[in-house]
């Protein structure tokens, strides 16, 4: 029998039958393993309805009372991490030490927000003019939305609601239909932390709880993680109904490798980030930008290392990538090898062929290795989001700064070299929001904030730390002035201070 999973509205587990509903796959089985409940506009009204009633109360507890539910949420969290490790690879199919590394991750923002009494504070300046005061403080919006994505199922959600609740916000999460059990698990630690009812609700389902939300009268702000065309309606629609919103797009991260680069180290690089979660990464290196002479010799370090990966059932010892997350995404992201074939790029591994240890039916396909990619083919162009990794062949560090230049996104990037002068000039010049000098993935620490440019982002805010405290709260500027028995009566001039 497979199980339910159904949304967590007002402190507990919805209790209502479902319309409509969504499989659940185990992808290293390619078997249903549950069924999630999909709202409707009535599900996804109980939710906000919910979020509503708790935001005056939790506006109003003590910056102390907060950070209290934060700290002890942030301990069951960490005692816990193995449990949400093993939903995430059981539904995402990302092996488990990948998964732990998820949840760690997730960790650096609840620890962020914990420090909220800090990171709250405003200013203030005595005396202004004669016994005049003025300050400024930081306010809480409303009910805010969380829409995340499949790839990181417990790590997103946890970029977002930790700051939005510190600020005082009370939250409706929409996580991905395809691994869904997550955002329930996360939920529940949440209320056992004690976080007040209807604090942070759960809503599941596809564009019907979407669109509940984007529309809804009563949410306030929208924060959204997933591909370009899906982040720039989330954008669009949400500010048509006059909502804050930061939407983060796809990605086409390129890894610029120099002549005097350690070339190991690239060639390690390139593998475990272009292959790292099937490639399942917004962050994934996607494109590796050879600067002549040494493409020949990187692709072979490349195509050596890839011949010994272990691909298998996440939960098996050993492995190092599991399967894609769905069967249609396996066969779409299949499609681009065949695309890359066609268009006469070089096909340097096939990752079609490649051994798996786990179960014929699973969503299995193997790390791919195209060489000299150009950039009219699709494989250059689209998000594939799997393990096909290209290589494009430059003459100089110019064309190379130029080639990721030109891309319409601006997610991450990475240069590797020995050269301190030239890492300087390309953090400098390449536009492009999060910058890897030697680090293919550059994701920041839980302290800044993540971001890319372009099509990366819509919006002009980025994901957690100071740019979450910013995004969740508005400012409020009092200016303030006590009488006393000198007060001078009626003047109509405009105010001057003096």
């Amino acid at each position: 029998m497979t199980a339910r999973i159904t949304h967590w509205i007002n402190g507990k587990p919805w209790d209502g039958v479902a319309s409509r509903t969504g499989e659940v796959y185990d992808p290293a089985t390619g078997k249903v393993s549950g069924r999630v409940d999909f709202a409707g506009q009535s599900e996804v009204d109980s939710a906000v309805a919910a979020a509503a009633a708790a935001f005056p109360a939790w506006r109003d507890s003590s910056l102390a009372k907060r950070s209290n539910v934060l700290f002890r949420f942030r301990e069951l969290l960490a005692a816990r991490k193995g449990e949400l490790a093993a939903i995430v690879t059981a539904e995402h199919g990302k092996v488990l030490d990948d998964a732990a590394g998820e949840v760690q991750r997730a960790l650096e923002a609840v620890e962020f927000a914990c420090g909220i009494p800090h990171l709250l504070k405003g200013g203030f300046s005595e005396n202004v003019s004669t016994k005049v005061d003025v300050y400024s403080i930081q306010q809480p919006l409303g009910v805010v939305a969380v829409i995340s994505p499949f790839n990181f199922p417990a790590m997103v959600p946890l970029w977002f609601v930790p700051n939005a609740i510190a600020c005082g916000n009370t939250v409706v999460l929409k996580p991905s239909e395809k691994d869904p059990s997550a955002a329930v698990f996360i939920a529940e630690l949440w209320a056992e932390a004690g976080l007040p009812d209807g604090v942070l609700n759960v809503v599941h389902g596809d564009k019907v709880a979407v669109d509940g939300l984007l529309e809804h009268r009563a949410v306030k702000a929208v924060s959204f993680v997933g591909s370009t065309p899906i982040a720039r309606y989330v954008y669009e629609t949400g500010t048509r109904h006059g909502k804050r919103v930061q939407a983060l797009g796809g990605a086409k991260n390129h890894m610029v490798v120099l002549p005097d680069a350690d070339l190991d180290l690239a060639a390690d690089a390139a593998v475990s980030a272009g292959f790292g979660s099937a490639g399942e990464r917004c962050m994934a290196i996607s494109v590796v930008v050879a600067v002549d002479p040494i493409g020949d010799e990187l692709v072979g370090k490349i195509s050596s290392r890839m011949a010994s990966l272990h691909i298998g059932d996440g939960r098996r010892t050993g492995c190092e990538m599991g399967p894609l997350v769905t069967r249609a995404h396996r066969d779409r992201v299949e499609s681009y090898v065949e695309a890359g074939v066609a268009s006469g790029a070089t096909l340097a591994v096939d990752g079609r062929g490649h051994p798996v240890d786990g179960e014929a039916e699973g969503f299995w396909l193997g790390p791919t290795l195209f060489d000299r990619v150009s950039t009219d083919m699709s494989i250059y162009t689209d998000e594939i989001f799997g393990p096909v990794l290209s290589v494009v062949r430059s003459p100089s560090y110019d064309d190379a700064l130029e080639l990721v230049n030109s891309n319409p996104y601006g997610n991450g990037t990475a240069i590797f070299t020995n050269d301190g002068g030239a890492a300087r000039r390309f953090q400098n010049e390449v536009e492009v929001g999060m910058v890897g000098v030697n680090v293919p993935i550059p994701v920041p620490v839980g302290y800044y904030s993540f971001g890319g440019w372009k099509d990366s982002l819509f919006g002009d805010t980025h994901a957690y730390g100071p740019h979450g405290i910013h995004f969740f709260t508005r400012s409020k500027v009092v200016t303030n002035r006590w009488l006393d028995p000198s007060h001078g009566g009626v003047n109509l001039g405009f105010p001057r201070n003096v």
